[in-house]
């Protein structure tokens, strides 16, 4: 079943198109990894795939359901969102951020029952923040945060989860952490959207792969269909090297250069030959 559908969807802001006749579908059980350089249009399509940002033109679904006929609590039931910026204003505890989660499933003026806190707590167990539960959220380092808001998307139980850049300010344990999480998630059925910055563990951890380039869709497929190196290079005006990985069978790449000279070609025939050889 697809979950969340993407058709022809263009955005401008201030009169500048950020994205155009971009299309996805994503269906129920997939872990799929938007990638592309800096300011393709990830964070814009996340965010209109939230309903954070109108579009300028096409449509968008979820199960079904045009995105603008869902109301507020209908929404936050069925999308989970995870920005990039993890900043938080305000004095709140962690339990009370996570917390926050459960409010869709509330009454107007109604308090947390105890399913709602064996729910936040299974959250932060999940996301190796219960220790910090009572800690002020103001002084956790960015990268707490980032699971800390993890936890509060997880609370909200939503069939879709969209991820900013969620492994950005975390170290190599939780990175592989949140994504060894998201495939569990979408291996119990729930649809997963990340912007990720590293190919490489984007193509270990993700079922599919979105490449964004200069707003448009330049490649969509399995990691091995999108991750060769004329698309690396169409995309991100770099030479790589592509290899499957030994161990896990998944494109590995390395990177050259961005440069093409008789120096970066001599050193991208050194570097053929010593992977040939090995």
């Amino acid at each position: 079943m697809t979950m969340i559908g993407v058709q022809n969807l263009s955005i401008r802001i201030e009169g500048r198109p950020i994205l155009r006749d971009v299309s996805l579908r994503a269906g129920n059980g997939e872990f799929i990894g938007l990638i592309g350089p800096n300011g393709s249009g990830k964070s814009t399509l996340l965010r209109a795939m939230a309903r954070l940002l109108p579009p300028s033109s096409g449509g968008l679904w979820i199960a079904g359901k045009p995105l603008k006929d869902y109301s507020y609590k209908e929404l936050a039931r069925a999308v989970g969102y995870v920005p990039q910026d993890t900043s938080v204003d305000f004095d709140f505890s962690v339990r009370d951020i996570v917390l926050m989660g459960r409010y869709p499933y509330m009454s107007r003026f109604g308090a947390e029952t105890r399913h709602d806190r064996e729910i936040v707590r299974q959250a932060m167990l999940k996301t190796a923040t219960l220790h910090l539960a009572d800690r002020v959220v103001t002084s956790l380092s960015g990268g707490q945060r980032q699971m800390v808001l993890i936890a509060k998307a997880l609370a909200q139980e939503p069939q879709v989860l969209l991820l900013d850049e969620p492994i950005s300010a975390l170290d190599l344990r939780y990175q592989l952490h949140v994504l060894e999480l998201m495939r569990n998630l979408a291996r119990q059925g729930r649809t997963v959207i990340a912007a990720l910055h590293d190919l490489n563990l984007a193509a270990r951890f993700c079922h599919r792969l979105v490449l964004l380039a200069n707003g448009e869709v330049n490649g969509s497929g399995t990691p091995e269909e999108v991750l060769t190196p004329e698309t690396i290079e169409r995309a991100y005006d770099v030479r790589a090297i592509v290899r499957i990985d030994p161990w896990f069978g998944s494109p590995c790449l390395t990177a050259i250069s961005g440069n093409v000279d008789s120096s970066g070609q001599k050193e991208r025939s050194t570097i053929n030959q010593h992977l040939q050889e090995r």
